[in-house]
């Protein structure tokens, strides 16, 4: 069974897989920025989505920015 999507703290992002070089890729849903991640396997794509929710979320803290809401 493939995942389409994965969540972490209330953000949802892709799944996608590139079948050129066998990687799974994605893109952080919901949200204006782009905001991307990819894995090789889907524990190392779900651990590069939550690096990437983390990234995002502590890059608009250092700006000062505020963070869009997952719907």
């Amino acid at each position: 069974m493939m995942v389409n999507t994965l969540e972490y703290k209330g953000y949802t992002g892709s799944v996608d897989h590139s079948p050129d070089d066998s990687e799974l890729f994605g893109k952080i849903l919901s949200i204006q920025g782009l905001v991307l991640y990819q894995g090789a396997t889907l524990p190392e794509l779900k651990q590069a989505f939550k690096e990437a929710v983390d990234d995002y979320l502590g890059f608009c803290e250092e700006e000062g920015l505020t963070t869009e809401k997952p719907a």
